[in-house]
This record gives C-alpha cells, sequence and structure tokens, in this order.
C-alpha cells in the first residue's frame, strides 16, 4: 500500500524510496534514510554526534560516516572527480601505456625474460627452463602465470576486468588466468612467460641488492654458500636450482640497510624502510604458507633467519621473540640438532625429516643454518630468557672454517661439539676460525644466561651486593673461563685485532674480544659493590668495561664505518654504559667531582656509539634510549650544568671535534678525551689493562685493597690489541 503524502515540504519533493535503496546501515537499524550520497542524513547526524566526544583510550573515531549502498542498476551515483580530472588521467595512462609497449619491443627477442637479457649481456644463457623447475606455483598464493614488471601495469589498463590482475603493491602475486590470455594484446606475450617473480626488483638491481647483502650483513649471510648461490642466480627462475623467492626476499630486506633510499621517520622518531617491509611482507608469506603446507621448509628456513637478524637489527623485539621461538622449534623435528644433521631413528615418518644430505655443500649448509639459529637465540635471551634449546639436546658437530665451507674443501667433519672437553680452551687449528671462536664466545654467554635464570628461578631472594658469589655452585667455573681461560687460549693470530692492509677489519674477531667482557659484566653486576674496595664482582666488571671502552676507542682511530659491527655490539657497550652509570652514581654520592666529570665523558662516548650505530640500525637508537632511562637518577643527582654533553667528541682521538678550538675552554671545566694523560693510571687490583699491545699503565699495578681511586681509563697507544687477563683470583 503506498505511503501518504506527508505535510512536510522536504518530503513531498522527495520520492519514495524503492527496495534496498537505504544505506546498508539504516536498512540493518531499520531507521529512516534519505539515500544522500555519499552519505544519508541519518548516517551524518550519528557520526557527528560520535565525534563530538572524545574517543576511549586506544579508540579511534572514524574519518566519515560509515554509509554504503547496494549497487543498485540504474541510481545515480556523484562522480568522485570532475570529468576534466578524470580525462586528464586517462590521458596519462594512455602515455604510460605507449611508454611501456615501447620498452617491451627493446628486448632482443620476443621471448627474452629481464633476467634472460640481462645475463644475454654478459655472454650467459640460461637453461632449458623445464615444467619441473620452480613455477609460479610456488607463490605463496597460489598458481598461474606470473607476469614481469614491465607487463604488469600495461595489463592492468588494458584488461581492466580481468580477475588476475593486481596492481604492484598489493599483497598477492599478480597472476593471469587462463580465461583471460586471449584479451592480451599481442607485443606483451613475450613478457608473459618469462617466469620472473614480479615482487622481486628488476635483475640488475636484485643482483646489486645480493652484492651489497654478502658484502655488508655480519649475520645472515652466515648460512648461505656464496658461490653456489651467485652461480644458482644464473639459472633459469623457474630452473629447481635457482634460489628459492623467499631468500631473495629476505636478502632484499636485508641488504636495504645500506641501499635503500626509502626511508621514511615517524613522528615517534622510529625509522621504517618502505622497501624492507615489502620484502619482509614478502617472506613472511612464504613463511606461512610452509607452516601450513611444509612446502620447502629448509629454504625458508633459512630466510626466515636472514630475516630475523634483520628484526634484529631493526629493533624490533616482539618479531625477534617470536621468530627466534619459531626458529628452534622447527630445526628440531628436521633432525638438525643431531650430529650429521640427520637421523635414521624414525626417519621414515612421512613428511616429518629431511632426507639425508646431499653433499659435504648441503651438510655443511645445515650445519651453519643450525649453528645460526643457535647463536639468535642465545643473543636474544640476554635480557634472561630461558633458551628455546637446551645445551644437552645439541649433538650436532662445530660448523667448518670458512675458507673450506665456500671452496668446498673435501675436510671430515669439525671433531668438536658441545659435548667435547676443554671445547673453550682448546681450538684445532683445521677447525677455527673467527667465526667458530665468535660462536663459542656466544655459547659461554648462552651459559651466564642460563647460569642466571636458573638461580633466580630457584632462590628464595634476590641477589644482595653483600653476598659472596664464589660460593655459589658453578659460579667459580664461570668465572674462570670468562676471566681466564678463553681469552687466554686463543691462537695467537686470533690474540690480535688487526686492521688489514686494504682497511677491512675481521668483525667477528672483533666481537670474539668483546663478548666475554659483556658476559663478565651480566655474571658479576648483580654482586656489584663500589664501597668493598676487595669486591672481585666489581674488578671485574670494571676491567670488562674498560676492555670494552678500549676497543670501541681503538676503533674509532680508523675512518671504518662502525655500522658494519654485528648488531651485538650493541648490546655491550649498554652493558658498558649500565657499569659506568653505576659508577657514575657512586661518585655523585662520596662528592667526587672530579671522577664523575670523567665517568660522564665515558658514558656518553658509548651513548655516541649506539647512536651512530643507530644511524643505519635502529637498534642501536634503541639500546640508548633505553639507557637514557636508567640515567634518570644520576642526571637529577649531578651538579653537572649539562651532564649528556660532556666529553663526546664528534670523532674521538682526532683533532676534529664538534666545537672549533677556539670556542673550547682552556679553564678543564670540559672531560678530556679518552687518550688525556689524565686516563693513564692503571687499573683495579689483580686488573692489568684488558688489551695488552694497545693499553699501557704507567705504574704498576696497586696493592691489594686499592680504593677507587686508581679506577681509571687507560690509554690506547699502539695499532693492534689483544687479550691478557691477570692471574685468577680465588
Amino acid at each position: 500500500m503506498p505511503k501518504a503524502a506527508t505535510s512536510s515540504a522536504s518530503s513531498a519533493a522527495r520520492p519514495a524510496l524503492r527496495r534496498n535503496q537505504a544505506c546498508l546501515s539504516c536498512r540493518k537499524r531499520k531507521l529512516k534514510c534519505d539515500a544522500a550520497r555519499p552519505h544519508c542524513g541519518t548516517c551524518v547526524k550519528q557520526w557527528q554526534s560520535l565525534i563530538s566526544v572524545p574517543p576511549p583510550v586506544g579508540y579511534a573515531h572514524p574519518t566519515e560516516p560509515q554509509c554504503s549502498y547496494d549497487p543498485v542498476e540504474g541510481l545515480p551515483v556523484a562522480p568522485n572527480v570532475e570529468p576534466s580530472e578524470r580525462i586528464r588521467i586517462l590521458e596519462e595512462q594512455i602515455s604510460q601505456l605507449k611508454s611501456q609497449l615501447n620498452e617491451s619491443r627493446q628486448y632482443d627477442s620476443r621471448s627474452t625474460s629481464p633476467r634472460h637479457a640481462h645475463l644475454a649481456r654478459n655472454g650467459h644463457r640460461f637453461g632449458s627452463g623445464s615444467s619441473n623447475g620452480q613455477t609460479p606455483d610456488n607463490s605463496p598464493h597460489g598458481g598461474g602465470i606470473v607476469l614481469p614488471h614491465a607487463s604488469l601495469d600495461a595489463i592492468q589498463h588494458l584488461s581492466p576486468d580481468s580477475n588476475g590482475s593486481m596492481r604492484r603493491g598489493s599483497t598477492s602475486s599478480p597472476e593471469l588466468r587462463q580465461g583471460n590470455r586471449q584479451s592480451i594484446p599481442d607485443p606483451l606475450m613475450d613478457l608473459l612467460f618469462a617466469g620472473w617473480d614480479p615482487d622481486l626488483p628488476d635483475p640488475d638491481t636484485l643482483d646489486h641488492y645480493i652484492d651489497v647483502f654478502f658484502k655488508c650483513d655480519p649475520c645472515g649471510s652466515r648460512v648461505l654458500h656464496r658461490p653456489s648461490f651467485l652461480a644458482s642466480m644464473h639459472f633459469h627462475p623457474k630452473d629447481p636450482n635457482y634460489p628459492h623467492p623467499a631468500i631473495l626476499h629476505a636478502i632484499c630486506a636485508s641488504a636495504s640497510r645500506w641501499a635503500s633510499q626509502e626511508i621514511v621517520t615517524l613522528p615517534d622518531g622510529t625509522r621504517r624502510d618502505k622497501f624492507a617491509d615489502i620484502h619482509v611482507s614478502k617472506t613472511r608469506a612464504y613463511i606461512d604458507r610452509t607452516m601450513a603446507t611444509g612446502q620447502d621448509i629448509f629454504a625458508v628456513m633459512q630466510a626466515c633467519i636472514i630475516l630475523s637478524w634483520y628484526f634484529y637489527q631493526e629493533g624490533r623485539w616482539v618479531e625477534v621473540w617470536i621468530f627466534a621461538g619459531f626458529q628452534t622449534r622447527a630445526a628440531v623435528p628436521l633432525r638438525l640438532n643431531y650430529p650429521g644433521t640427520f637421523s635414521a631413528i624414525g626417519a621414515a615418518s612421512p613428511g616429518a625429516y629431511l632426507a639425508p644430505p646431499k653433499d659435504l655443500r648441503d651438510l655443511e649448509c645445515r650445519r651453519r643454518t643450525w649453528w645460526m639459529t643457535v647463536m639468535f637465540d642465545r643473543i636474544v635471551s640476554v635480557g634472561g630468557w630461558l633458551h628455546g634449546v637446551d645445551e644437552r639436546d645439541i649433538g650436532t658437530e662445530f660448523p667448518l672454517r670458512r675458507i673450506d665451507f665456500e671452496t668446498s674443501a673435501n675436510v671430515p667433519p669439525n671433531p668438536q661439539d658441545l659435548f667435547s672437553e676443554n671445547l673453550f680452551t682448546q681450538h684445532p687449528p683445521l677447525y677455527t676460525d673467527s667465526f667458530i671462536l665468535f660462536l663459542k664466545a656466544v655459547m659461554i654467554f648462552g651459559r651466564v644466561t642460563d647460569y642466571n635464570t636458573r638461580s633466580n628461578l630457584r632462590a628464595n631472594a634476590p641477589p644482595s651486593k653483600n653476598q659472596n658469589p664464589f660460593a655459589l655452585p658453578g659460579f667459580e667455573q664461570l668465572d674462570r673461563l670468562l676471566a681466564l681461560e678463553f681469552l687466554q687460549s686463543l691462537p695467537p693470530e686470533y690474540k690480535h685485532v688487526d686492521i688489514t692492509s686494504d682497511g677491512a677489519l675481521d668483525t667477528d674477531l672483533y666481537m670474539v674480544h668483546l663478548v666475554p667482557h659483556a658476559a663478565a659484566i651480566t655474571l658479576h653486576n648483580p654482586y656489584l659493590n663500589f664501597s668493598d674496595s676487595s669486591s672481585i664482582s666489581t674488578r671485574r666488571c670494571i676491567h670488562a668495561t674498560r676492555s670494552i671502552l678500549a676497543a670501541y676507542y681503538r676503533l674509532s682511530e680508523t675512518s671504518l664505518d662502525i655500522t658494519r659491527l654485528h648488531p651485538f655490539a650493541t648490546i655491550c657497550w649498554y652493558l658498558a654504559a649500565v657499569v659506568q652509570t653505576q659508577l657514575c652514581k657512586y661518585f655523585i654520592e662520596i662528592g667526587d667531582t672530579a671522577r664523575e666529570q670523567t665517568v660522564w665523558g665515558e658514558i656518553n662516548a658509548l651513548r655516541f656509539a649506539m647512536l651512530t650505530y643507530g644511524s643505519r640500525s635502529p637498534i642501536g637508537t634503541r639500546q640508548e634510549r633505553l639507557l637514557q632511562g636508567l640515567m634518570t637518577e644520576i642526571v637529577r643527582m649531578t651538579s653537572q650544568m649539562q651532564p649528556l654533553e660532556v666529553g663526546v667528541p664528534l670523532y674521538p682521538f682526532s683533532h676534529a671535534g664538534v666545537f672549533s678550538k677556539e670556542t673550547i675552554p682552556t679553564d678543564g671545566t670540559s672531560a678530556p678525551l679518552p687518550d688525556s694523560q689524565q686516563y693513564a693510571s692503571d687499573s683495579p687490583t689483580g686488573m692489568n689493562s684488558g688489551m695488552a699491545g694497545s693499553i699501557s699503565s704507567t705504574a704498576a699495578p696497586s696493592p691489594t685493597g686499592a680504593t677507587l681511586s686508581s679506577w681509571a681509563t687507560p690509554t690506547v697507544h699502539s695499532v693492534s690489541y689483544s687479550h691478557s687477563v691477570p692471574a685468577y683470583q680465588q
């Protein structure tokens, strides 16, 4: 029955609505609707009343009324743009299509892919690209014929109704369905069957990122066999020996730290790399597919390790912890924790375990993948978290030297594993290099973390500074290993961190000389007592801090880029700065202004190191902010006018500073540079210079019971340094 006309003029002028012409929101709530576009009057009024009050915490009001309509044929809809603007957009699209068609005709042949054209210029040719190779079915989002870059936008414009075409920025790989092939213009057919992943950069750019990854990345590159990986890049993308797309996406994300120009600084000061975020999402898509199907699990696990180190350098801790747990859990069913990374026991279970290694190269790749998983687990657990895999469950032998791995030398397996006697004090020459020593140092740090976490779980009270830790079971053995045995047992060629003639620095060896001191601080810091001059824990922490500072001062003498160091270096600097913060508070409490100012300069030098590293890897900036939170109390207590600006040179050990020489006060009010003669006094009792050969003392060691007056930073003089730890103190 038709509605009765109302007396309102507006209602008389408005025709009655037909079925399904009201907006979805009004129909759902059974309200009157005027079907105005783009938003009806009822929805506009409700939205206005909603935004008139502040939103609750954690909630944001919608930016416009939530009003939508069914697509009713014949219903007039207001255009979003003016007709002239629409014409201009179409003309631009036509010009883009013309340029893309011209570019497509410049290939060497109609069937040549972007990678084929790139390699043909260098005298290489693809393999046959058989149907058994990698097809677009490997994409985490389904099958189809993957299109190369140059054809994507053209096909989207020429066939906008195609169900398979997607924009470049979409989350799934662009595809072309079987039913749409006949609508593709002939000039683009030469690009349809190239097999190139459209989500990857063009071949030249991808080669550049791979080269940067192997040259600059100190973490993830350890799991890949570089010569064979570079050789496999010359295969056709459909060839089964071509690198897995997940690994390529992970490499792009990791290498973007040194090559990307798409960095955006957020309002809170953090940085996001748009290029890296795209490839992170692509890698995670492959990981999600593997978690659901189990396909390509080993290659995807290697990509996961590379991506995990990227998250670590970004300081994205939640993702770091999640990926650390995933890696260790996924590696155990693969039997990578068994000797030879394979076990015949239960190996017949369908789809459960990896097949035996194909050759020695495959075996070593598995070993390195496993040990990089364990290393990552130990490093991310430094804050006091339980490890994902216990040492007692690791039977895999240590990896081979890097030179033997890359040359595919026929070398017997490493005779050492975690059950080997004197593992941390005996280093066979044929199975020792800087990476293996770094791995051993990290495993020692892992034992310190295990000791602290398990002691805290079973302790009735937290550790006290008045407690004698050497009376605790297992403490003395760990202290002896850190303070004496490991560093003194290093082979002669690894006791010095030298810069080569071409200006290179072995970053793994640098960490070998840093990690044991950071572990010593972690072990002894709960028992730190500056009031007790005979406290061994205090001396251990001071000595470790001085050694970490000396290593940084030595590096800052050169023009080397410290952002190329392993990201774990920022944690070592942070631990040293924590000890210096505690020492600064002690000097403030006893009123020793001179030494307080000196310590402020050292704290700021470590902050400067973190911020410099943070200019490329956000983990440095995040650690410096965490340190500032710990410094809140001493900043409030100090009498220094600007404590956070004391003694921070632009380039330590150089004549260039933040200010010109004319503006530097000569009355001694500012902290001296680290190589000042004021720092030339010796180390505390029983702790000679931690870097023998680079750190010299001007006096003999102080007698037992020396006070803090002798605790000052040693001077760095020579080119190289090594560890010379004094006799162990019971």
